[in-house]
């Protein structure tokens, strides 16, 4: 009886462990899950939007190549950075959450047509990205970007819209009505672990200012 009791004793032990053992690599998965999330949500692609061929963009060449965003009413002024296109075709983005970046391939800002500037909407730990104010923007409110010559472009928000993901943006890319346009694209909406990035994405279209 003594040894059946040792051998009971020890199956008990072997048990424990086991359970011990199960439960701890199952919180290190679990650990790693939330860290990936967290990544992803801070260097998530804000412009998922296939961009429009660059041979089919011939702006009229004037403007310098801009340097820096300033918007005033948000407290905004950021380094600009040109991008061009991600493998599968649609506009690239940098990973600085502080910087917004500029579709190289298409307008200037200043030149005729429509030139676009996207930047990353979320955080990074505590950290705010550059677009995260950008929903607070109202008709009227000025946008400027200046360029390599230290030229700056006034810019006037005419309104937003949101957008799917999946939709067609060519209307943001080009535009045929002989006037400058800028049009700055973020994420918004709900965060989508499938997808990897938000569920909407934020346009706020603007002219450039009548002198």
């Amino acid at each position: 009886m003594r040894i059946q009791r040792s051998h009971r004793s020890k199956h008990s032990l072997l048990l424990r462990i086991t359970i011990a053992v199960s439960i701890l690599i199952w919180t290190l998965v679990l650990v790693l899950v939330v860290q990936a999330a967290l990544r992803h949500m801070a260097v998530s692609n804000s412009i998922p939007y296939r961009a429009p061929d660059a041979g089919r963009i011939a702006p009229k060449v004037s403007a310098g190549i801009p340097q820096r965003l300033m918007i005033p009413s948000i407290n905004l002024d950021a380094i600009i950075a040109p991008a061009g296109l991600t493998p599968d075709g649609a506009m690239d983005i940098k990973k600085d959450p502080d910087q917004v970046a500029w579709y190289e391939f298409g307008t200037k800002p200043g030149d005729e047509g429509s030139a676009v500037i996207a930047g990353h909407y979320g955080w990074t730990g505590q950290h705010p990205s550059v677009f995260n104010k950008l929903q607070q923007l109202v008709k009227g409110d000025t946008v400027s970007v200046m360029d390599q010559n230290g030229v700056t472009t006034t810019f006037i928000v005419r309104g937003s819209q949101k957008f799917d993901p999946t939709a067609d943006a060519t209307a943001i890319f080009q535009s045929y009505d002989g006037k400058a346009h800028l049009n700055l694209i973020t994420c918004d909406g709900v965060w989508v672990n499938a997808a990897g990035s938000y569920s909407d994405r934020l346009v706020v279209f603007t002219d450039i200012e009548e002198k």
